[in-house]
C-alpha cells in the first residue's frame, strides 16, 4: 500500500441523508413543500410577522400570541401597545391578525381587538 493511502484520513461515511436533512432544516431556513412551493419555519414566520407589523405601525410588538399555517402561508396574532399609560395596567393594547405568504412576506394585516393590558379574557362556562 502506498504511504499516501496509509496516512490519509478516511473519507466521511455516506448514509444517503446528510446530517442537516436528518435534523431537518435549521431554524429560519426556507423549506420546500410537497407542492414545490416554499415555506419558512414557524420561528421565522413569528419573527417576520412581528418585525413587518412593527415597520408598518411604527410600534414594537409586545408578543406573538398565536401562529398557524394556512394554505396561503401563515396567520399570526400579534399584540401591540397602542397607547402607553401609567400605570401600565391601563395601557391600551391591540391584537393584529398578520397574514404572510409561503415565502414569509406580509400580504395583509388587520386589527381584531383593542383592550386594556389589565383585561382578562373571559371564557364562556
Amino acid at each position: 500500500m502506498p504511504r499516501e493511502a496509509r496516512d490519509a484520513e478516511p473519507a466521511p461515511r455516506r448514509t444517503g441523508r446528510s446530517a442537516r436533512s436528518a435534523r431537518g432544516a435549521e431554524d429560519g431556513e426556507v423549506r420546500a413543500t410537497r407542492t414545490g412551493g416554499h415555506t419558512v419555519s414557524v420561528a421565522r414566520a413569528m419573527r417576520t410577522a412581528a418585525s413587518q407589523l412593527a415597520e408598518l405601525l411604527g410600534r414594537a410588538p409586545e408578543s406573538v400570541s398565536g401562529i398557524r399555517r394556512t394554505e396561503e402561508g401563515w396567520e399570526a396574532e400579534v399584540e401591540v401597545v397602542e397607547v402607553e399609560r401609567i400605570p401600565e395596567t391601563s395601557s391600551v393594547m391591540a391584537s393584529y391578525r398578520v397574514l404572510l405568504d409561503t415565502d414569509g412576506e406580509l400580504i395583509g394585516y388587520e386589527r381584531t381587538r383593542r383592550y386594556t393590558r389589565a383585561e382578562v379574557d373571559r371564557r364562556p362556562s
